[in-house]
């Protein structure tokens, strides 16, 4: 067997250049380049190896956790069949990586994570940024990795990523197991030569297969569709990750079932399409809630059936209410009960048109839908024509964004009251248009995801939409996308706080405490002085963003005109009022009340949320 003598860092970037996959005949290369922040334990490995291998870039983050969060943006919108690697050192820098790793696996993004790690040797223990542990020589900080990785190993002999690196790509390409994939490279043995089989370095491609569902179990599934005289389609993230949005628009209007979609499903219908009853559940609209809370029927297509698509156990109320789950996850095809398919959404809907030709359900059914549809599109455009304040409203900024935005440009989000508010209002017309970071909800995933979404999709328009809250929690990656010439454009929403848990809080009855950028009050002890003078404009401009700031509707609407024709990551400002809220629709969300409270508002709250726990069900 021929052998090349390499370091394990040299032998590690050059596999990751020659992994390849393949979906319908046409392969790419999987990884796009490596981020990185290099220390002690990894300049000198990875950072060695990376500065020999040119061809595949290195990109430099600013932050561990956004670089992360970056690599699942791009991953999410490339439909998991391309991914980043991510190299830190040892110590706080692979724990950085931490919160955006479990969101990646939350969310079943792949995410190759590349940690330095403590000496195997040990001789010259404790190293430092070193955890020493009592029970055992054998554990370190990148231990904690191992619950939120879909696949974990410490590699303690060069030798070893013989076996491990085919397994890691085994995992970041199963469509129903990927996640984040972490290799805990101590930083001696990163450094350590060993001849390597050069088949191991050789061209390597991973088929994404479309498994088609059992015959038997679509016939049973027809069998079920028929005798349905009020089904429902909840369309979920699996449907667009298998580009099976055609296939779906093609069974909803041959059979006349409506859809509603999740979070991640958004976009997989056109906005106005004649069976697209838009967002379900918690944040959904009346029309899909409706429908699903009389349903005889549920087809799940590639939903994991969240709390919040559910409205925590609460949305399906009809008492035969059956299922069907397609899924490319066996864990997610049987929940509920549900009648498994697992299989890719597009071959499933496919092989289920066929088998229904001719059905439909009744046209009265049908005719409900439409007058859903034009109820809720007059309400949107209530919404986003409101003329609220200034400060203006939050679904006012919504509006004035998709007005400005192409039908192929990019939404994105991932946390506080935009999630609902976006998931609502936004008018999707294209099934990448929408990008949601909601598995998680991270703050702080929206700029740095936002700059994972454009290398992507450099030829789309990118529009971050962002609270204050995760605003400051991490804006560390609008400085590289000014290095690497990639434009965002972000719309940044300032309501002095918390909006979306201040609302929470209040609904709970405790009136928003803890929500609101405040000074301290010297008379009462609490947060609740004057608002603090926070100037994001002024941030902006330091971390080399073209900056626009609006205080109305019509300087919104000119400064997103203006931003169109800058070159580089532009910041739109606008303050907002949070008591301005979007409601809700015909859905609840169970977040428990204190039970026992001498606040009035809390003992008000906790019976109406006690009056509402008996309609959550368990269906067996």
């Amino acid at each position: 067997m021929k052998t090349v003598r390499l370091t394990m860092a040299q032998a590690i970037i050059r596999f990751l250049t020659q992994q390849v996959v393949e979906r319908d005949d046409r392969q790419q290369q999987f990884f796009a380049g490596c981020f990185g922040i290099f220390g002690h334990g990894n300049v000198a490995g990875i950072g060695q190896a990376l500065q020999e291998q040119p061809d595949f870039r290195y990109y430099l983050a600013r932050n561990e956790q956004a670089m992360v969060h970056t690599a699942a943006g791009f991953a999410k919108m490339s439909n998991r069949l391309r991914a980043f690697a991510c190299t830190t050192s040892i110590g706080p820098g692979a724990t950085n990586m931490i919160t955006a790793a479990a969101g990646a696996t939350v969310n079943r993004l792949p995410v190759l994570l590349l940690p330095g790690d403590i000496f195997a040797r040990r001789n010259v223990a404790p190293v430092l940024q070193q955890l020493e542990w009592g029970g055992s020589q054998d554990v370190s900080v990148n231990d904690c990795f191992k619950p939120i990785s879909r696949y974990w190993d410490r590699i303690n002999r060069p030798e070893q990523i013989i076996t491990a690196l085919p397994e890691a790509m085994r995992v970041l390409t199963s469509q129903a197991d990927t996640g984040a994939v972490t290799l805990s490279l101590p930083q001696d043995v990163q450094a350590e030569a060993y001849d390597y089989p050069e088949a191991l370095l050789e061209k390597r491609v991973w088929t994404i297969a479309r498994p088609a569902p059992a015959r038997e179990l679509v016939a049973r599934a027809v069998e079920m569709i028929r005798e349905a005289s009020l089904p429902l389609i909840i369309s979920g993230g699996g449907v667009i990750y298998s580009e099976a949005t055609d296939a779906l628009a093609s069974f909803a209007e041959s059979t006349g079932i409506p859809v509603g979609e999740t979070q991640a499903g958004k976009g997989s219908l056109p906005y106005d399409h004649p069976f697209a009853l838009g967002a379900i559940g918690v944040t959904g609209t009346p029309g899909a809630n409706i429908i699903a809370r009389e349903a005889d029927l549920v087809i799940g297509i590639g939903t994991r059936y969240s709390d919040f698509t559910t409205a925590s156990k609460t949305a399906f109320q009809n008492p035969a209410v059956r299922f069907i789950n397609v899924n490319i996850a066996d864990f997610d095809a049987h929940k509920h009960s549900g009648l498994a398919l697992v299989a890719d959404a597009r071959a499933a809907l496919k092989e289920l048109g066929n088998a229904l030709e001719g059905h439909t359900t009744e046209s009265s059914y049908q005719d409900r839908i439409q007058e859903f549809n034009k109820e809720w599109e007059a309400e949107v455009a209530r919404i986003y024509s409101l003329e609220h304040g200034p400060p203006i409203s939050q679904g006012e900024v919504i509006g004035a964004v998709n007005a400005a935005s192409e039908p192929t440009d990019v939404v994105l989000c991932a946390a506080g009251s935009l999630p609902g508010d976006l998931h609502k209002l936004w008018r999707t017309r294209d099934p990448k248009g929408y990008h949601l970071e909601y598995g998680y909800s991270c703050m702080g995933y929206e700029i740095a995801g936002g700059l994972g979404v454009k290398m992507a999709a450099p030829e789309r328009e990118v529009y971050v939409m962002v609270g204050d809250g995760s605003y400051l929690m991490m804006n560390s990656e609008i400085v590289t996308s000014i290095q690497e010439g990639y434009k965002l454009t972000i719309v940044l929403l300032n309501d002095h706080g918390f909006s979306s848990i201040g609302g929470l809080s209040e609904s709970v009855g405790s009136a928003g405490f803890g929500t609101r950028y405040r000074y301290r009050n010297s008379g009462t002890g609490q947060l609740d002085g004057e608002k603090l003078p926070v100037d994001f404009a002024a941030h902006a401009r330091s971390l080399g963003a073209t900056v626009f700031e609006a205080e109305d509707l019509p300087s919104l609407v000119e400064a997103l005109e203006q931003s169109k024709e800058q070159e580089r990551t532009t910041v739109v400002v606008i303050e907002t009022d949070r008591e301005a809220r979007v409601p809700g629709y015909e859905s609840w969300w169970d977040v428990p009340v204190a039970e026992v409270s001498e606040t009035e508002a809390v003992q008000h709250a906790f019976e109406e949320y006690r009056s509402v726990l008996n309609k959550e069900r368990n269906y067996l």
